[in-house]
């Protein structure tokens, strides 16, 4: 015999089940689709920013270009999941201003069949008071590699015949690998002291323990930007790595990582 809820505790039941919020499973790399900033009397919604965002199991980076003028971004963090939410907690952000110290967001996320939209509550943005919403749609691969992660750049010079020159006006800059996506960003300043950021990210295809071949998707140097390129790669342990980029006319551009943790 089949046992029925009494209608009372049925719609009690589905009334409470439907309104529990699961915590989300970010891992993954996103595209984002749209910006929309609600303000108390209009929505403004912006589609034409090209911007990547990857969740590691504890990690977040995000890169983004605005293809009208080649202004770019980046920030780098970890994050803690729980029901219905997202809080990312940055190690880096910086939009040609360095953010310091450095922000949290507390963000509402709802899962949906091609990614998962996310929203900022509260916002001031030139002097007024909105709310953010962003949708993204999920991209990448079931690819795993030893350089899976975010990475911080402690070295980067270039060879030129005998010549090696130190790269001095890197302030920062950081790289992340994941689900057969790559994204970098990096913090410069220049001889007068003014800050500038550029950004680049794209696919990565696992060659052998020596070499990946990254193919650029966008980037704030429209010059690599649908690019690829041979990287040659020397991991001397699970944590730390190198990465080298020979061009045609002799010079090799060194980089060198460490790994970063939660």
């Amino acid at each position: 015999m089949k046992h029925l809820f009494p209608l009372p505790t049925l719609i009690f039941f589905v009334a409470c089940t439907s309104g529990v919020k699961e915590t989300p499973g970010m891992q993954g790399a996103y595209f984002m689709i749209s910006q929309t900033l609600h303000y108390d009397t209009a929505d403004r919604k912006y589609t034409d920013l090209k911007q990547l965002k990857i969740y590691t199991d504890s990690l977040m980076m995000y890169t983004q270009v605005n293809p009208g003028d080649s202004s770019s971004g980046f920030g780098v963090g970890s994050y803690i999941a729980s029901p219905g939410h997202v809080t990312e907690y940055d190690v880096f952000r910086t939009h040609d201003t360095i953010v310091d110290p450095p922000d949290s967001f507390s963000l509402g996320i709802t899962k949906t069949v091609d990614g998962y939209s996310q929203v900022i509550p509260h916002l001031v943005i030139d002097g007024r008071k909105a709310k953010l919403t962003e949708e993204y749609h999920s991209t990448g691969k079931a690819q795993k590699t030893p350089l899976d992660g975010v990475w911080k750049q402690t070295l980067a010079y270039t060879v030129n015949g005998k010549d090696t020159i130190t790269n001095n006006q890197i302030v920062a800059q950081y790289k992340t690998f994941y689900a057969g996506y790559f994204m970098w960003g990096q913090a410069t300043k220049d001889s007068l002291g003014t800050h500038h950021t550029g950004i680049g990210f794209g696919t990565f295809d696992w060659v052998n323990d020596k070499q990946i071949k990254e193919t650029d998707l966008n980037s704030t140097f429209a010059i690599i930007a649908g690019q690829s390129f041979n990287v040659d790669i020397d991991m001397s342990d699970p944590n730390h790595f190198s990465q080298t980029i020979s061009y045609p006319d002799g010079t090799k551009s060194v980089e060198v990582y460490a790994r970063i943790g939660k």
